[in-house]
């Protein structure tokens, strides 16, 4: 999109692009009034040690604040005990700075970030099963053009409006939606086939699926034999998810699990999706690679028009966790623990191999030991407001209150900010150049269409003013200049999973962008994964025999209930900027509790009236909202609210072993009536 400003007023304008068409949802169209918003930060802020008051200060006074600060807690504690927690929203560049900020000027190996509550199941299953993670290994458009789409866990019609043009263009064509989700969602309500299962059993849906497809004879055995290896383990695990077994864990009816397969497995184009409703889970890897595995056994990775794929959830989603702000990465999705990327990314950095620290531990972990007698003491944060994104939020927030020295970067005083010591202003969308990666692995540039308030630095600047006070200079990526970080990055990346060699500013714009892995400048790039192989040691790719396992937490007499968590149109992630626009704050003031109207009945709440929603780990409150849209024994409400509505206080804290997502998606609650004055 584009920005226009008359009469001192920004407005935006869409922009033709292969992947919306010119479509922005209402987020979108309203994004320019958070450039000159009163609320707006343009100082930084230090905490007053007399008052505890955050107050205005220079930019000088808060540095050295920061370093002096920082200098101490590694003096007394060790390098690890300082930490940085980045961003999915963050760009290319900026996560690229941050992650070798952290390795080279802090030499901490504690550096995760929120893209971890997002879509690292859904990343670590590719991995396994395909030796690559890249959200859809396909164009967008190929949505189109499904015979069969099945969707698990997602909502676009809320969370990626421009989306759903394509579901729409995939319809008109005669084209099959099938929808899983426990709710029936603005997405569910335009599919041809909804499943309604009970949270935290899709594993279990994905496997009688692919018993029935085994069943009917609808596998593609050539494909299974040319491509792939671990075929028969999973037949043998599968064979006892007879249908009428996941209609008892699930509620979804026999009939559909068959009329779904059916769709699957007859039609010519198929694609499988999945989200977070699938993911944030403490098994969502394997939920995911259940999913995988039934697209392999159909023959649909690398089949023109098919194949599976992952719905980014953060703006640079995709790109943001590419290049070293995850606890265990370096640049071009190399693993930090690999001697050999470690002695490539070294050499670019100038620096000894043997002096990058090892991996570090994932978000939840990370978040929950700060202030811990064995765990970091001092945090900067960029582009996160974990105080209400994270699971748990109340424990969280009481760990960032424990520790010696907070720092956050941001340009409106979220909840996390508001409990810093010491807060840095930093540039919108509009004011600074970089790049992003989307769900497709197009990468994509970012432009600068006005300068920033006076006071004001991006994170790039803000990284390289810290890295010249605690080295005592700067230079490379240290550098402040967006385009030299993302030269820098270019050579980082090359020859890893996701190479950005043959990637330039220059090209991006020639072609409305750039799909990795892009070796070779003059080469080509890879808009199709998978056509002949799998980046895989032997080019095929893996199967993985995965079992249902009931949620962390189950109901119980107590907390009779399940409770699950999700978006709403208007709003985003934590709320931070969204809440802070008119036109978003009419659509959804609110955060609200949607339940059956049967439930309702059973409890004696009213429609509107004040619920408390309690687990074992915290409580909130907000307006009931009745809707048959919920299963009777299941709760809904967003989590874009802080405070006594903040919907991550009762979330688990339980975590999937191998991606370390958290259990967003299912906890055990009970609701109770708010006595009103």
């Amino acid at each position: 999109m584009t920005l226009r400003e008359e009469a001192g007023r920004a407005t935006v304008l869409p922009r033709q692009f292969p992947t919306n068409r010119g479509g922005l949802c209402q987020k979108g169209w309203t994004a320019a009034e958070l450039l000159d918003h009163p609320e707006r930060l343009t100082t930084p802020l230090l905490r007053d040690a007399a008052s505890g008051e955050l107050r205005p200060a220079s930019w000088a006074a808060a540095l050295d604040r920061i370093v002096t600060g920082l200098r101490t807690v590694q003096q007394r504690h060790g390098r690890d005990a300082v930490a940085v927690f980045g961003g999915g929203g963050l760009t290319n560049e900026k996560a690229y700075a941050l992650g070798k900020f952290a390795r080279v000027a802090l030499r901490t190996r504690h550096i995760d970030y929120n893209g971890r509550f997002c879509m690292s199941s859904a990343a670590a299953a590719g991995m396994r099963a395909f030796g690559i993670d890249r959200g859809l290994p396909f164009p967008l458009a190929d949505l189109g053009r499904a015979d069969t789409l099945l969707l698990v866990g997602a909502n676009p019609a809320e969370t990626m409006p421009p989306l759903v043009r394509w579901l729409t263009e995939q319809r008109e064509r005669g084209g099959r939606l099938i929808v899983v989700d426990p709710r029936v969602t603005a997405t569910a309500r335009q599919a041809d086939l909804h499943l309604q299962p009970l949270p935290g059993t899709d594993l279990a849906v994905a496997n009688a699926l692919l018993h029935v497809a085994l069943t009917e004879g609808w596998i593609d055995r050539e494909y299974v034999a040319a491509r792939t290896t671990g075929f028969e383990a999973v037949r043998r695990s599968v064979a006892g998810w007879w249908p009428a077994r996941a209609e008892a864990l699930s509620g979804v009816p026999v009939a559909d699990l068959e009329a779904t397969a059916r769709a699957l497995g007859t039609a010519e184009r198929v694609i499988i999706l999945t989200a977070r409703g699938a993911e944030q889970h403490a098994k969502g890897v394997d939920t995911v690679t259940a999913f995988v595995n039934l697209a392999l056994a159909l023959g649909l990775p690398g089949r023109p028009g098919s194949g599976y794929g992952c719905l980014t959830g953060q703006g640079n989603g995709q790109g943001g966790r590419e290049h070293g702000q995850k606890a265990d990465q370096l640049p071009g999705y190399r693993r930090i623990d690999d001697p050999a990327a470690r002695e490539h990314v070294a050499g670019v950095w100038g620096v000894p191999a043997d002096e990058l620290p090892g991996p570090g531990v994932p978000a939840y972990e990370l978040l929950d030991s700060l202030g811990t007698p064995d765990g970091p003491k001092a945090l900067l944060v960029f582009g996160s407001n974990p105080v209400v994104s994270a699971p748990r939020a109340a424990r969280i927030e009481g760990r960032l209150r424990d520790l010696d020295l907070l720092v956050v970067a941001d340009f409106l005083l979220s909840e996390t900010a508001a409990l810093a010591d010491v807060v840095l202003p930093t540039a919108q969308w509009a004011e600074e150049d970089g790049t992003m990666t989307n769900l497709e692995g197009r990468v994509l540039r970012r432009r600068a269409l006005r300068p920033s308030p006076p006071g004001v630095r991006t994170d790039l600047e803000i990284l390289a003013d810290l890295t010249a006070r605690l080295r005592g200079g700067a230079g490379g990526a240290d550098a402040s200049d967006p385009r030299v970080v993302f030269a820098e990055l270019r050579r980082a990346s090359a020859g890893g999973i996701a190479d950005y060699a043959g990637v330039s500013w220059e090209r991006i714009d020639e072609r409305d962008g750039v799909f990795w892995p892009c070796p070779a400048e003059g080469g080509p790039d890879t808009p199709r994964l998978f056509a002949d192989r799998f980046p895989t040691p032997d080019g095929r790719a893996r199967f993985h025999a995965v079992e249902h396992r009931p949620a962390a937490e189950e109901v119980c007499a107590e907390y009779p209930l399940h409770f699950t968590t999700g978006r709403v149109l208007a709003q985003y992630q934590s709320g931070t900027q969204t809440r802070r626009v008119a036109a978003l704050r009419r659509a959804a003031p609110n955060a609200f509790v949607e339940l059956h109207p049967d439930l309702a009945g059973w409890l004696g709440i009213d429609d509107g009236e004040p619920v408390r929603v309690v687990s074992r780990r915290g409580e909130f409150c907000a307006p009931a909202r009745f809707s048959t849209a919920i299963r009777p024994d299941t709760v809904f409400a967003p989590f874009h609210w802080g405070g006594g509505a903040r919907a991550n206080s009762v979330t688990n804290d339980a975590v999937d072993p191998v991606s370390g997502m958290p259990e967003f998606k299912i906890c055990a609650v009970r609701l109770e009536r708010v006595e009103q004055p």
